[in-house]
């Protein structure tokens, strides 16, 4: 839009609406050139009141030509009390300042392209107003400069409109947190290298897919959070997500990230209509992991003192060693054996080998190789059924019928901890070839050690809704087994 075209249109208005410059009718009675002029003008007038930015125009001689509605809107002044006067001196700007600025629009006539400069005008109530200007020359057919434009707008509006820009660079460039856009559907759209790298992706690799492409578990979480923000907004609080990347170079089976969302709406809809979501999130695992490894230390060791406390309460040694079995099963397991070694003469609870030399492995000064295959009896056992107690065998004699290379078995001759799973193939059989309680396919067999002997094995169980022992779970095992080992050995030293 150029103001000589301008120009011309609002002399064609005014023009039409004169009496005497009118043409003819034609046959039908009407006026075909000064119609379409007449549209020409008021499609311009449109154009100029729809924009955004505020708009004056000058013509050659510094006259205003055009002053649209957001020009009206800033300063206040209208249409019909702008157009026609002579430069902005002495009502759109202080005589002060109207030096500077009838200085950049000349310049602008002269100069290609735009300027961006910064002015102080004047509202009609007689306020200042900051404005950041972009001026440029409007040239005819033949080149020449016919007059100058100056669209402006509030300082701290532009400004608002740099800050978002710029946040939303940093945030795809330099920030430090993971940040994916998904559109209404649900797919990927844009997302910056600390998300490419948390997501083990490149940045431009799967745009358009569904989540489900890059995430196995927790996917269906992370899409309801998602379809949560479309409808209803952003969440008032910060998420915590679990998940597992599909990616086979993850190196953690499962990642904690710390999520918000903020819903996208397009600014330039009558109704907010969103255009999708962005997923700002962090990787928390280590501080997480760290989080529930110190509060289940905790945790433990609140068990060991409840039940250090319990049994000092209990005058039966044996009694004493079925309390430690039930305190350490809370939270931990979800079967508990405890095996002894048979003694010549069994104790009530179980017998024990206090001959150092009896042949069973049991003397930490005996050679490896004399060990014999272990004769294990039944002592205290937990229900495999309901919870409740742990119950104390009669001492029969008769030694558990444990196969070859039996996790307790295996214990019992390395005096140590020996775990064991039944795998992902299923646990079909697993547990009644190593004689446990149906349902169990994890295993941790502790040994019982007291006084330099061994006594026996501790053995916990856990079902397929608990995930397998590890070396923590070991370290804690143990220390149960050395209390129960020593309330056991006390039942011996005091004959039953």
């Amino acid at each position: 839009m150029t103001a000589s075209s301008a120009s011309s249109a609002s002399s064609a208005s005014s023009a039409s609406s004169s009496p005497s410059d009118r043409p003819a009718p034609d046959t039908d009675g009407r006026a075909p050139a000064a119609t379409g002029l007449a549209d020409d003008s008021a499609l311009l007038a449109a154009l100029l009141d729809g924009m955004d930015a505020a708009l004056a125009a000058f013509g050659a001689d510094g006259t205003v030509t055009h002053w649209n509605r957001e020009a009206e809107r800033i300063l206040g002044w209208t249409a019909a009390e702008a157009v026609g006067r002579s430069g902005l001196a002495g009502w759109a700007a202080r005589s002060e300042d109207a030096e500077e600025i009838r200085t950049v629009l000349a310049a602008a006539r002269r100069s290609p392209g735009r300027q961006v400069q910064e002015f102080a005008l004047l509202t009609k109530d007689g306020h200042r107003v900051l404005v950041r200007t972009q001026v440029s020359a409007v040239r005819g057919p033949g080149g020449r400069a016919g007059g100058v434009y100056c669209a402006f707008s509030e300082v701290h509006a532009q400004l608002d409109l740099e800050r978002s820009i710029a946040l939303s660079e940093a945030l795809f460039d330099d920030g430090s947190w993971g940040v994916v856009l998904v559109d209404a559907d649900l797919r990927l759209a844009l997302l910056n290298a600390p998300a490419a790298r948390s997501l083990g992706v490149g940045r431009t690799a799967l745009l358009g897919c569904p989540l489900g492409d890059l995430l196995t578990q927790g996917v269906e979480e992370v899409e309801g959070a998602l379809q949560h923000v479309l409808a209803e907004g952003a969440p008032p609080a910060a998420a915590e997500l679990w998940v597992t990347l599909r990616s086979e170079e993850a190196e953690a089976p499962r990642r904690c990230w710390r999520s918000g969302f903020v819903r996208l709406a397009s600014p330039l809809a009558e109704e907010p209509v969103p255009l999708g979501v962005a997923w700002l999130f962090q990787d928390v695992t280590d501080a997480k992991r760290a989080e529930q490894d110190g509060s289940l230390l905790r945790f433990r060791a609140h068990q060991l003192h409840r039940a250090g406390r319990a049994a000092a309460e209990c005058p039966d040694p044996c009694e004493a060693a079925a309390v430690h079995l039930d305190f350490a099963l809370a939270g931990f397991a979800d079967h508990g054996l405890v095996d002894l070694a048979p003694a010549p003469a069994p104790a009530p609870c179980g017998a024990l080998d206090e001959a150092a030399d009896d042949g069973d492995g049991g003397d930490l000064t005996a050679a490896p190789g004399a060990a014999r295959a272990p004769r294990l009896v039944r002592a205290l056992a937990s229900p495999a059924g309901a919870p409740g107690p742990a119950e104390a065998f009669a001492a029969t004699g008769i030694p558990m019928a444990y196969p070859p290379g039996h996790p307790a078995a295996q214990a019992y001759e390395r005096r140590g901890s020996v775990r064991a799973s039944a795998g992902p193939d299923g646990a079909d059989g697993w547990a009644a070839a190593r004689k446990w309680p149906d349902g169990t396919v994890h295993g941790l067999c502790v040994v019982l050690r007291s006084r330099g002997r061994t006594l026996g094995v501790a053995t916990f169980l856990r079902a397929p809704s608990r995930r397998p022992f590890d070396r923590a779970d070991a370290d804690y095992a143990e220390e149960v087994a050395a209390r129960i080992a020593a309330a056991l050995d006390l039942a011996g030293a005091t004959g039953g």
